[in-house]
Parts: structure tokens; sequence; C-alpha cells
């Protein structure tokens, strides 16, 4: 066989093997999209839930959204929720106020998929009433605001907009994911936050996490 053909049959093979793999990262992009850290295994989540204390639901007395300041800047004119809808999207778009002006975002929380970044939410999976309730009542404002925009635990997450105003202040005896699937993530998700940020736990709240941590 000549040189050129050689050359040749290695150029198609490179090309077909380039296609190949273009397809496979297509056919895999949603379940490679940026998204939360990963929490805790269902293991290390059963350990955790364990630790934690168990006592009767505290009260909303006093409580308010601005005692837990949000969405604060990140880095240059990006706040927190920038961030996060940056970090969730795909082939995001900010203008120079750091806005998403396209992309798209895959909620978790029911398998829906949106354009427009005035559809989705970014859910504090450990609500900030809940947060209150369990135990941040007791915190300094600085505490509480390390709380609502914290990037390092998985407390931050892009969902669709009615989904999560549908979760209210709910702990997971009251509310899990429409999508079935994530409730495992979502209740590892859940534990670990609390772990981390010593929050108590009802038991009703600690029966349901069980039940859904022992099915993972």
């Amino acid at each position: 066989m000549s040189a050129a053909r050689v050359y040749a049959r290695r150029i198609a093979v490179l090309a077909a093997s380039a296609a190949v793999t273009a397809t496979g990262l297509l056919a895999t992009a949603p379940a490679a999209q940026a998204a939360p850290p990963t929490p805790v295994s269902a293991a290390t989540a059963r350990t955790y839930l364990s630790s934690l204390t168990v006592k009767a639901e505290g009260s909303s007395t006093g409580y308010s959204r601005d005692l837990f300041p949000h969405w604060i800047t990140q880095s240059g004119t990006c706040n927190t929720r920038e961030v996060v809808l940056k970090r969730d999207g795909v082939n995001v778009v900010t203008d120079s106020n750091c806005a998403a002006v396209s992309g798209s975002w895959y909620s978790e929380y029911d398998g829906a998929t949106w354009t427009l970044a005035s559809d989705i939410d970014i859910d504090h999976v450990i609500p900030l009433a809940e947060a209150w309730r369990s135990g941040a009542n007791s915190w300094t404002t600085s505490q509480r605001q390390s709380f609502a925009n914290d990037l390092t635990r998985p407390q931050l997450i892009a969902v669709t907009d009615n989904v999560n105003q549908s979760k209210g202040d709910q702990d997971p005896a009251e509310w899990l994911p429409p999508r079935t699937s994530y409730r495992c993530t979502y209740a590892r998700m859940w534990v670990h936050v609390k772990y981390h940020w010593n929050l108590s736990v009802d038991s009703a709240e600690k029966s349901a996490l069980q039940s859904v941590l022992n099915g993972c």
C-alpha cells in the first residue's frame, strides 16, 4: 500500500474515532453538566444522620429572610445566584453585569429543562426558615449569611421556580423532589448540609431521611 493511501486511511480512522467521541459526549452531556458539590455517600449520610441532635422543631418567631443576607457578591459583578446559574447550566452566556442572557438549565427536582434564567430559582436545600427553626436562630448574622450563600456544600441548586415554591420551607417528612430518582441525592445533600452546620432534626424528618437513605 502506498504511503499516500496509508495516510488517507489514518485520516479516515481518526475522523471516525473523533465522530464517535463527539457522539458520546453529546449523548452524555446532561449527566456530565456542572452541578452542586457532590454530597457525601448514602452510607456516610446514614452515619451523619445518626449523630444529629433530634429535637422538636423550634419556633419561627423572629424569623426573617433578611436575617440571612443573600445573594452576596462572589466576585466582580457576580452574586451567588448568578454563580449558581452559571455552574448548574449548560452553555450559559452572561452580560457585563453577570446576568445570564442565554443557556439551558436541567432541573433535577422535576426533570424539566429551561432556557430562560427567569424560570429558574436557586433553592436552598435546607430552607432558611427550616434552618432558623433547627438552630440558626442563635447564629450571628455573619454565620447566617455564610449559610445562605454556601457554595462549598450541596446547599444551593438551580431548579424550576414553581417546584421550588411548592417546596417552600418544608423538610423531607413533608416534601421530596417529584422526580423520585433524585430523592436519594436530595437526602444525602440535606444530611450533609445539616451535619456541617450542626443543625438539629425532628423525629419525623429523621425517619423520612432514614427511609430514603436506606433505599439508596
